[in-house]
């Protein structure tokens, strides 16, 4: 499945490094996305190295997914391509 890296998980004042917020496509509720919980996650560098991470929860009411990654992805990562597994 191809989905999209949308932000960083913040708050006010503080961000997980290592936690990134996912919209996948063809997903448009809580539902869909709550069933995804546990799928493995895979970004690719532009110098081809893989960084791997899971799909925790579901984040709102409109399909977007939490995934935590092995290492914190750099900012560029944002607004690029992952492949669902």
């Amino acid at each position: 499945m191809n989905a999209k890296i949308v932000q960083f998980r913040r708050g006010r004042k503080v961000y997980h490094k290592r936690h990134f917020l996912i919209e996948i496509e063809g997903v448009k509720d809580r539902k869909k996305a709550s069933e995804l919980v546990g799928k493995k996650v895979e970004w690719i560098s532009p110098a081809g190295k893989v960084i791997k991470g899971k799909i925790s929860s579901a984040h709102g009411n409109k399909g977007v997914v939490r995934a935590i990654f092995e290492k914190g992805l750099p900012g560029q990562a944002v607004a690029t391509k992952v492949e669902v597994k």
